[in-house]
Parts: structure tokens; C-alpha cells; sequence
């Protein structure tokens, strides 16, 4: 993605999130709204909606597989992948949640409650230590607690969050992902 696009994407994103939670949910939370904000802009990418992947090097697609995965890692490398399907199930929960049905079909994710095991996830990667953090975008453990603790209203969050683009012209007839 080009520089200035992402930046563009960035303030679209930072403009229509903070419009949402602040304005019309009134949730004034800077550090939550920003981090969801941030969320958006990564999740843009379709490679970063599954960057998780087994010892083999295969890319995990699945919940579940996401978890068993998680439970084998220590440390911050455990933190990443649990906050990893903190923000999966979030994005697939709040911004496209008909498509959330086609994910889990056929698949080990089908008796798998994505809103359940958001809030699950979120909460485990708050309380795992940050000391020598991997991460590039490492989020404070408060917020991560706060999105577990708030799983449900930031779901309602990112559906105004949609809303809000698709009024403004973007595409909302599916994800909106860049290669």
C-alpha cells in the first residue's frame, strides 16, 4: 500500500471510528477507539486477517485452530495470538457479521460463539506480561482488558463504523480487503 494511501486509510479509519464510539455511542475512550481504529487499517490487508501460522508454516485460518495454537506458545508470543483472535472475531462480529455464517460452515469454527471467544481472548492477552514485547503495535493491557469488558458494545461500534463509510461511498457489499 502506498504511503499516502495509508494515511489517508489511517485518518478515514481514526475520523469514522472516533465519529462512531465518541458521537454516536458516546464512548470517550481515546485509547480503545484508536486501537480499533488501528485495527481497521491493518485488517485492510487480507494477509493480516490470518498472520498466525502453525510450526509448519501454515497460515491459521480457523478459531479454533487459532487456539490450539495459542496454547502452545509462551510469553508474548501467546499474548499475540490470543489479542490476534480478540481481533478477528471482533472485525468478523462487528463489521461483517453475515459473513460469519460462510466462515463457520463445514468448518471446526462451526459451534465456535466468535463473540464468546473475543471477549475470552482479549482477557488472556491482558493479563500475559509485556516485558520484551515483540510486537510492533503493542497494545497496553488496559485497553485489551477494556475490549473484553466492552466486547459487545464495540461490536454495535464497528457495525455504525460500517455505516459510516458506506454512507460516505465506501463499498459495503463485502470486505473491503486489499491483497
Amino acid at each position: 500500500m502506498a504511503p499516502e494511501r495509508g494515511h489517508a486509510l489511517r485518518r478515514f479509519f481514526a475520523g469514522v471510528t472516533e465519529f462512531a464510539f465518541e458521537t454516536r455511542l458516546g464512548m470517550a475512550d481515546p485509547p480503545l477507539v484508536d486501537y480499533i481504529a488501528e485495527l481497521l487499517v491493518r485488517f485492510v490487508r487480507s494477509d493480516e486477517l490470518y498472520p498466525v501460522r502453525s510450526p509448519r508454516g501454515t497460515r491459521l485460518m480457523q478459531v479454533s485452530d487459532m487456539l490450539v495454537e495459542a496454547q502452545q506458545r509462551q510469553g508474548p508470543a501467546r499474548r499475540q495470538v490470543h489479542r490476534h483472535i480478540g481481533d478477528f472475531t471482533l472485525f468478523w462480529t462487528g463489521v461483517y457479521p453475515e459473513v460469519i455464517d460462510a466462515i463457520r460452515r463445514g468448518s471446526k469454527d462451526a459451534l465456535i460463539d466468535y463473540q464468546e471467544q473475543g471477549k475470552r481472548a482479549y482477557w488472556i492477552a491482558s493479563t500475559i506480561p509485556v516485558e520484551g514485547e515483540v510486537e510492533p503495535e503493542a497494545a497496553e493491557p488496559e485497553v485489551l482488558a477494556r475490549l473484553s469488558e466492552q466486547f459487545d458494545l464495540c461490536v454495535y461500534g464497528l457495525g455504525e463504523v460500517r455505516r459510516q463509510w458506506e454512507q460516505q461511498g465506501g463499498e459495503g457489499d463485502g470486505p473491503l480487503l486489499l491483497g
